[in-house]
């Protein structure tokens, strides 16, 4: 492992504990733990919550695509704040993929279409409505869904994967949070430059990087997107290029930018769900998925 992987799981794995330090599944949450969906039981798993209340009842689903800087996440790091989503009356899968470097792009896109295939092949095991499948992802994680989202709206981006999404899916919106969409590499050797060399096969070509570059394969099919960045999100300057981009392909959208600079929240301020303003993120997020 690099020293940029070990870094960067080291201090996220702190923060993340820090901030879930004393929580627990809520009473109101039903939870099916540890379901494989690959070979690999460890990073190839994911898990299904499910409001009690609404037992029996196909429920609208949420796809959860963690970030973590492609070398760092798992559902156990998620796992309360997709419950927290369930709690507003959705199904939600929280899933583990194969991290860089040990695992090389597009190895996180494989797992993730593998996922959506998984809820589509167990609708009536879980209770999915599979007309009104979401899904939310943060920082590389956003990065993903954006790329699997592409992949399934833009035939021609399609054609240089080697695996196939499910024919005619799409999902119904997304919301990308404080996530990176246009990556460059820099002869500083900034982070971002440093973990592409744990994640892309040769390291940052021009050709990968136009192969990652979200904003280049948008079109119109793109489903209605949820664009959320923060005051004090290192990665902000991302999202009004996002925005650009889906208004020249008129795509539906709203672009969120929470906190001031007297309430100066920070990347994936949302995901820490003991705050205020992480719970109005996520009521807004859930509504816009509701009323799409």
């Amino acid at each position: 492992m690099s020293l940029t992987s070990l870094f960067v799981r080291t201090a996220f794995s702190r923060g993340d504990k820090k901030r879930d330090e004393g929580l627990s599944t809520p009473a109101d949450i039903v939870r099916y733990d540890n379901i494989v969906y690959g070979k690999d039981p460890k990073w190839q798993s994911l898990d299904v919550y499910r409001p009690k209340k609404e037992e029996g009842k196909p429920l609208p689903v949420i796809v959860s695509v963690h970030g973590g800087g492609w070398v760092y996440g798992s559902k156990e790091v998620y796992q309360f704040y997709c419950m927290s989503l369930a709690q507003r009356g959705f199904a939600v899968v929280n899933f583990s993929y194969r991290l860089a470097p040990g695992s090389k792009f597009p190895a996180q896109l494989r797992d993730v279409n593998r996922v959506f295939r998984w809820v589509l092949k167990n609708e009536e095991t879980y209770g999915f409505d599979r007309k009104h499948i979401f899904a939310v992802g943060d920082s590389a994680g956003a990065h993903l869904l954006g790329l699997y989202t592409c992949i399934c709206t833009n035939p021609e981006y399609a054609a240089h994967y080697s695996f196939h999404t499910p024919k005619g899916f799409k999902p119904a919106a997304i919301a990308l949070n404080c996530g990176v969409y246009q990556i460059q590499i820099s002869k500083k050797k900034d982070l971002t430059t440093r973990l592409m060399r744990d994640l892309l096969p040769d390291k940052g070509t021009p050709l990968e990087l136009e192969q990652i570059n979200v904003l280049e394969h948008i079109t119109e099919q793109f489903p209605p997107t949820y664009v959320m960045t923060a005051y004090a999100d290192f990665v902000k300057e991302q999202a009004p290029l996002l925005v650009h981009r889906l208004e020249e392909k008129n795509v539906p959208h709203t672009l969120c930018l929470y906190g001031d600079e007297q309430n100066q929240l920070g990347h994936v301020f949302h995901c820490n769900i003991k705050t205020a303003d992480a719970r109005h993120c996520n009521d807004e997020e859930c509504t816009f998925f509701l009323e799409t």
